[in-house]
């Protein structure tokens, strides 16, 4: 089987991407070169600061160095990529850089959902069981969730993307995308892919309903635990806590929401395009903006020590 999966298998693909619109290509390599470099700055900077902030050593602010680490890796398996195929005529991707391509970005849109959803568990322990938080969310615990979302999201890639390399493709190679996602690659097959798109809807299942259900239930118990809190400014503090993942949440569900509910035609395909630009591109550029922004404890304290930190050698010199 894996002999014949070889044979049929091209050498390289094209990835379409945005070439029925030559126009639009040198734009979207601005603005994507802008978006990746800011996001890899923004992210890294989130690790750096949770990492040396003592003060920052608590759950919330590990799972989001978590997801930080995790936008880097995401954005940096698509886009160099789709960089160099805006940049030139070019637009091949060999055949190993594809399967490794789809096999990591599975991993990771896979254990980002979970992330997403043990996140908002941890919001769900901090609001509304203020006195127990330390006790439910030990380092012990942490560490599991964390890796229990990594593992989770390299098994479904490892089964649903295997699955995916042995078919045979028969010598089909365009694919209408700019990276390699794994149901398109499926469309290229010469074979019935019924087997695998069960287990690409079960996958989707566990690994995108049931967590988003999750963060829902969670943001449920929260809401209804800081309209019990009487005063103003204790509602603030709450809905503060809350409200940078919240934002992050809503843009990363709501962009593959809205492309894969969409009708299946030509004009939707286009549209889906650019909604998959926008969860590549500019949600991990967003994410840690959002935090800086929304979060005190990050804008006005941590950056600040070590930005402070940092100043201090070079004025003394």
């Amino acid at each position: 089987m894996l002999e014949m999966t070889n044979r049929s298998s091209p050498a390289t693909f094209v990835l379409l991407g945005f070439s029925a619109r030559p126009s639009l290509e040198p734009i979207l390599f601005m603005v994507v070169l802008v978006c990746y470099v800011v996001s890899i700055l923004g992210n890294a900077t989130i690790i750096l600061v949770t990492r040396v902030d003592m003060r920052l050593h608590t759950p919330m602010y590990f799972f989001l160095a978590n997801l930080s680490f995790l936008d880097i890796s995401f954005t940096t398996s698509i886009v160099p990529q789709l960089l160099v195929n805006l940049w030139g005529p070019q637009k091949t991707i060999s055949y190993g850089g594809c399967v490794v391509q789809f096999y990591v970005s599975h991993w990771l849109g896979a254990t980002e959902c979970v992330l997403l959803a043990v996140m908002s568990y941890d919001r769900y322990a901090a609001i509304c069981k203020p006195l127990h938080y330390t006790v439910i969310m030990h380092p012990q615990l942490c560490l599991g969730l964390a890796f229990a979302s990594w593992f989770g999201g390299l098994t479904t890639s490892m089964v649903g993307s295997t699955l995916t390399m042995l078919l045979p493709l028969c010598g089909h190679n365009h694919i209408d995308h700019f990276f390699c996602e794994m149901p398109l690659i499926m469309q290229l097959a010469c074979v019935d892919t019924r087997l695998n798109e069960v287990e690409m809807y079960v996958a989707s299942f566990i690994f995108v309903v049931l967590p988003l259900g999750l963060i829902l239930v969670s943001y449920g118990h929260i809401a209804q635990a800081v309209l019990k809190i009487r005063s103003a400014e204790g509602r603030r503090r709450a809905f503060s806590t809350c409200s940078s993942h919240l934002a992050v949440v809503s843009l990363f569900y709501g962009s593959i929401l809205f492309m894969y509910l969409q009708p299946a035609k030509s004009s939707s395909h286009e549209q889906g395009k650019f909604i998959a630009l926008f969860y590549t591109v500019a949600t991990p550029m967003l994410n840690p903006l959002i935090y800086t922004l929304r979060n005190r404890d990050v804008k006005n304290g941590a950056l600040r020590r070590l930005l402070a930190r940092a100043w201090k050698p070079s004025a003394g010199k």
